[in-house]
């Protein structure tokens, strides 16, 4: 009889972890689905076969728990991010601090392939605390595992996503929304086909120790693409600029409120294009053919259309 092939999985309840955890059940895999909070996580296990996903408590600031999850287990995907932080240090205790300890634990165990999720525009010397994070932890774990593949992702689109949506969400309440740094560039990428990458990975063997920085086939402002997001509910707002001064006294009193709605980190993050880089390796070169959002977007913005109103053609 083979042997069982393991994967664990951190982050699984996530946006994209439900994504890849799906995917490595239909490879076969048995998937340890390692997260904080095992009973949100339960809506995983009927992705596979009975017993095939199981929730297991592994967060990253419980280094036992961790080894536990990973110790016997062939492959590693580790997607925990955060965008916000509830305490002065939490980019750096999780996407730094915490993914370390991940490929150090990892290479320990004679783990055949770890994949680390970052984000395009990581890098040590950006003004903002969760880019410079993400660059700290790719340091980490290359030093830990240089095998590891690193994947970037522009910002993730799909049902659950908090980017379209939160958009949609708003434009159904409010009279007018407000536009911070209409003219930075984005380059949506379909979650599928971030899940899609972790297989390819997992699959090529001459990915390890690359980078890949991943974005779809579509660049557009942010401008536009709020602008989008109107016309498929229907909803015709105005887009009100912001002046950054105005912009950060904004992000000051919202970074209070319930779900951080913006945080001054989050403005200075959008100063900067999020998109690939020239010459970056990219979906394609895992042979991936990224997906337009106007083939996915639509079907789940509906939700937030005026009742009567027509759909654009």
């Amino acid at each position: 009889m083979a042997p069982r092939k393991i994967a664990t999985v951190f982050g699984a309840s996530g946006f994209i972890g439900r994504y890849v955890v799906e995917r490595l059940a239909d490879q076969g895999y048995i998937v340890r689905a390692a997260m904080r909070d095992t009973e949100a996580g339960a809506f995983l296990r009927p992705l596979g076969d009975v017993g095939q996903i199981v929730p297991l408590f592994a967060p990253l600031d419980n280094e036992a728990a961790v080894r536990r999850a990973i110790e016997g287990a062939a492959v590693v995907v580790n997607l925990v991010g955060i965008l916000t932080e509830r305490r002065r240090g939490d980019f750096d205790r999780v996407h730094h601090i915490g993914a370390g300890m991940v490929a150090r634990i990892a290479s320990g165990c004679g783990v055949r392939a770890l994949v680390q999720i970052s984000a395009i525009g990581a890098d040590l010397a950006s003004p903002s605390c969760y880019a410079r994070s993400k660059a700290m932890g790719e340091a980490a774990v290359r030093a830990a595992f240089p095998a590891a593949t690193i994947l970037r992702p522009s910002v993730v689109f799909g049902t659950e996503d908090q980017f379209f949506n939160r958009f949609g969400a708003m434009a159904a309440i409010a009279p007018a929304l407000p536009l911070i740094e209409g003219n930075t560039r984005f380059q949506p990428v379909y979650v599928g086909d971030v899940a899609a990458a972790v297989m390819a990975v997992l699959e090529t063997p001459a990915s390890a120790g690359q980078t890949y920085e991943l974005g779809g086939p579509d660049i557009e402002t942010f401008r536009a693409l709020m602008q989008y997001c109107l016309n498929e509910t229907g909803r015709h707002r105005a887009l009100i600029p912001l002046p950054r001064w105005l912009a950060r006294i904004q992000a000051a009193f919202l970074q209070y409120l319930p779900g951080k709605p913006l945080t001054p980190d989050q403005l200075l993050l959008l100063r900067r294009d999020n998109v690939v880089s020239p010459g970056a390796l990219t979906l394609q070169s895992l042979g991936i053919n990224p997906t337009p959002i106007r083939l996915i977007v639509p079907g789940y913005l509906r939700r937030y259309r005026q009742s009567g109103a027509k759909h654009p053609e």
